[in-house]
């Protein structure tokens, strides 16, 4: 090679490494400067149905502003097509949760959409949460089953998902756990976290930011239960194919009246044991809202997800025939309600009480509700909440 080829190539050797330097110089400034200056990106999920969504407070929520046109089956309020795309792929699932003193606050309650309180056992209320239309993140703390939430359970179509953690299992009228036996639902639709355990379920002592017991730690996700579903063919069919709606009868639904027909307050009053006021209930009216705000021993009820006050369009009062199950289980505390047959009601929507009756042939069939003429309830579009009182209960409004 003669001196001036050599030079030559010297040169581009020189010229490459300077152009390689620039670059990565100029990379490094302009990562610093826009690390700086843009916002954290939202992370991106795609639901089963192909809808682009967010993860936001460990929940997939849908955009907001799209047309809402299409109505949830279970509360009538309206959503986009393309978050019906995304519930049209699960069934309903219905999840146990407790409401001892130490348990509270709970998660998930702001987006369920349909809630059944009855007491469960020593005048302390437990509910079973519905979801479908919404995805709650987390939920909990999740407790143990109970006869009558069965009963109501399996409204919801063939097959409804169940989770809980264990249950009442005395033999006898009151054992849970015997029965979701014999509805062929055990290792299927029941989730119960005996045997399904973590990742879907776990336990956190810090949540609540103060020691419990350990029963009052136990939680999960509505993702982590529809996905945990799949692997036992539950999707909107099941493993014979069949639609989790096919056989179901949803409520009739309308809007809500004028702010000029509303009054200016209403609050319900709700005792389900007398002797038992830590567990008394207040629905308080809000006339802008046209909704009523849970409260308990004068504090209003929070969702711990979201620190959001619970809120109810509908609150429907049932009055059923409650006794003990005399199965010898501690201190006879395993109750009974009767579920089936028919009874006097209480609904409150719209600042307003209805006088009403409900029935329910059995144990899969619809609870309905007819008013003083006997014409079926028209709900407000929005969520329900059942309170299931003894015929000894109080359900006074003022």
């Amino acid at each position: 090679m003669d001196k001036q080829s050599f030079l030559s190539d010297k040169k581009k050797i020189v010229v490459t490494l300077l152009i390689i330097i620039a670059y990565v110089i100029s990379t490094g400034v302009s990562y610093a400067l826009f690390s700086k200056k843009q916002p954290p990106q939202k992370t991106k999920v795609v639901s089963p149905a192909g809808v682009p969504s967010e993860i936001k407070d460990g929940r997939i929520a849908f955009n907001g502003d799209l047309p809402k046109t299409e109505p949830c089956p279970l509360n009538g309020v309206l959503y986009s097509k393309e978050q019906r795309q995304w519930w049209e792929k699960h069934r309903p699932l219905g999840v146990m949760i407790e409401n001892h003193q130490e348990s509270r606050p709970q998660s998930g309650f702001s987006y369920a959409d349909v809630v059944y309180e009855a007491v469960a056992e020593g005048g302390i209320t437990r509910f079973l949460t519905l979801f479908y239309c919404q995805d709650a993140g987390i939920v909990g703390p999740v407790r143990s089953a109970r006869t009558y939430y069965l009963d109501f359970v399996s409204e919801y179509g063939d097959y409804p998902l169940y989770a809980h953690v264990g249950g009442a299992n005395t033999p006898g009228p009151a054992d849970a756990l015997s029965q979701i036996n014999s509805y062929g639902w055990s290792a299927y639709n029941d989730l119960n976290q005996f045997s399904i355990g973590f990742p879907t379920f776990w336990r956190d002592y810090d949540r609540l930011g103060r020691t419990v017991a350990t029963e009052h730690t136990m939680y999960s996700t509505t993702s982590k239960l529809w996905d945990f579903s799949k692997s036992r063919e539950l999707t909107n069919v099941d493993k014979d194919g069949s639609l989790w709606d096919e056989g179901f009868v949803p409520y009739s639904f309308k809007d809500d009246v004028s702010l000029s027909e509303r009054p200016a307050a209403q609050t319900v009053h709700l005792e389900f044991w007398k002797s038992y006021s830590e567990y008394f209930v207040d629905w308080i009216y809000n006339k802008a809202e046209n909704n009523y705000k849970r409260s308990n021993e004068k504090a209003i009820y929070t969702d711990k997800n979201n620190n959001n006050a619970i809120t109810a369009k509908n609150v429907v009062v049932l009055f059923m025939q409650e006794s003990n199950a005399y199965d010898g289980y501690e201190n006879n505390a395993h109750l009974l309600y009767k579920t089936k047959g028919s009874g006097n009601a209480l609904i409150f929507m719209d600042g307003k009480e209805i006088k009403a009756t409900w029935r329910k042939d059995k144990r899969t069939a619809r609870t309905l509700l007819f008013d003083s003429s006997g014409l079926p309830i028209k709900f407000n579009r929005g969520n329900i909440w059942f309170e299931i009182l003894p015929t000894t209960g109080v359900a006074d409004a003022k």
